[in-house]
């Protein structure tokens, strides 16, 4: 998963997707920028936008130019001074770090997400998904009976923290991806308070957590992280509580959108639902191309570590950078019928995942999840029809889902 830095909230989103409808559907916006300012300056937000797919690609490939780390922005280090607080403990995780200390953070864990590791947990989420199908009726949402509570749980189960506490971590995860209301004085205040507030709980919460594991370890992440070490080396506990925070929210909040999405670009095109149910379509074909098509994260953050030309462009040093995958996962250059939903393209080389060293780590994870949600909602219903309702797109800079999707089944 890919964020802006949290210290620059009010000016990470363009104006051209500030509307509800604007931000369902931006594509129209990634088009035209992509024709007309492929790399451009924004002054209002102080940000560079890169937009086609080989310019996307080379920031995300390129770390020694453009670096995952906020703090490296000249100014970072006296705003938070004035915030009167340290930097909140997911900056020292491996999503804002570069290399070699990216390679450390995720050498401690990566073993854990391999996919033949993954892979063992198909049972355990098999079963809890079935726990939640059982109980659903011909009209439910989507996203609050279905998409939300699988994920949660399972990151949860993963990092053994109890499960019942999941609205809370909603609320925090919520909290944490969101953009402020507006960009008045009193607007960013209360937004940075909000901020403050779940960071500290987080903190709280998970270090009274990795201080009972290791007083009493047990069969979970937490436990083995504690314990996991690359040449003598371990996570301080500023890291272990950053990659408990990043684990939570990461492991939910992408892997709920991509579900959701997913049941809408299928919607969208009845006979998908009928080739699947048919074994006429894979689905895991079908889930590669609505990661492209409606990417669950539509871009990452960078900060250029020197001045870079990049399509005709020279972005200075120390200036913040967004490549937008959502853009990029669209570009005509690359994707033929790049627009339409083709539920069995192949090649899908799409950017949905990041690309490099920042390689989304848990995309096995987020992969069988869909998948054997997906499969299983299929297996239950032959027909699914989305309910008349506006759609109201989550309150995020750059995650990209809807807060509900109502849906009629038969």
């Amino acid at each position: 998963m890919g964020a802006a830095d949290p210290s620059r909230p009010a000016v990470s989103f363009p104006d051209a997707l500030s509307s509800r409808q604007q931000w369902l559907e931006p594509f129209e916006w990634y088009r035209q920028m992509r024709a007309d300012s492929p790399v451009r300056y924004d002054p209002q937000r102080d940000l560079w936008d890169v937009f086609r797919y080989d310019d996307v690609k080379y920031v995300l490939d390129t770390d020694s130019v453009f670096s995952a780390d906020p703090t490296t922005m000249p100014g970072f280090e006296t705003q938070v001074a004035d915030a009167g607080d340290e930097p909140p403990a997911v900056f020292e995780t491996m999503l804002f770090a570069d290399p070699p200390e990216h390679a450390r953070l995720r050498g401690l864990v990566q073993e854990f997400f391999q996919p033949r590791a993954i892979a063992e947990q198909a049972g355990q989420i098999r079963e809890l998904t079935d726990s939640y199908l059982e109980g659903l009726e011909n009209e439910f949402d989507l996203v609050s009976e279905v998409a939300y509570p699988i994920p949660v749980d399972v990151i949860a189960m993963m990092l053994g923290v109890p499960t019942d506490d999941r609205r809370q971590f909603k609320q925090w995860s919520d909290t944490l991806i969101e953009r402020p209301s507006a960009q008045t004085e009193a607007a960013l205040q209360a937004y940075q308070q909000r901020q403050q507030a779940v960071q500290q709980e987080m903190s709280a919460y998970f270090s009274a957590l990795i201080e009972a594991r290791r007083a009493e370890p047990q069969d979970d992440l937490i436990s083995a992280v504690i314990d996991a070490d690359i040449e003598r080396q371990r996570l301080s506990h500023r890291e272990l509580i950053g990659f408990c925070t990043l684990l939570l929210v990461a492991g939910n909040i992408t892997t709920t959108n991509l579900i959701t999405n997913a049941m809408r670009c299928f919607t969208s095109q009845p006979r998908v639902i009928d080739e699947l149910n048919a074994g006429e379509l894979s689905i895991s074909s079908a889930i590669e191309e609505a990661l492209r098509y409606r990417s669950p994260v539509q871009a990452v953050f960078r900060v250029a570590t020197e001045p870079t030309e990049l399509g005709g462009r020279t972005i200075p040093e120390g200036t913040g950078v967004v490549a937008w995958l959502g853009s990029a996962n669209r570009d005509e250059r690359i994707f033929d019928a790049a627009d339409e939903f083709v539920a069995d393209r192949q090649p899908n080389q799409h950017l949905s995942f990041g690309y490099g060293t920042h390689y989304c780590l848990g995309a096995p994870l987020a992969r069988l999840e869909a998948q054997i949600a997906l499969q299983s909602l299929l297996e239950r219903f032959e027909t699914f029809e989305p309910l008349e309702t506006e759609l109201q797109p989550i309150r995020s800079s750059f995650i990209y889902g809807v807060e509900a999707y109502p849906v009629l089944v038969s």
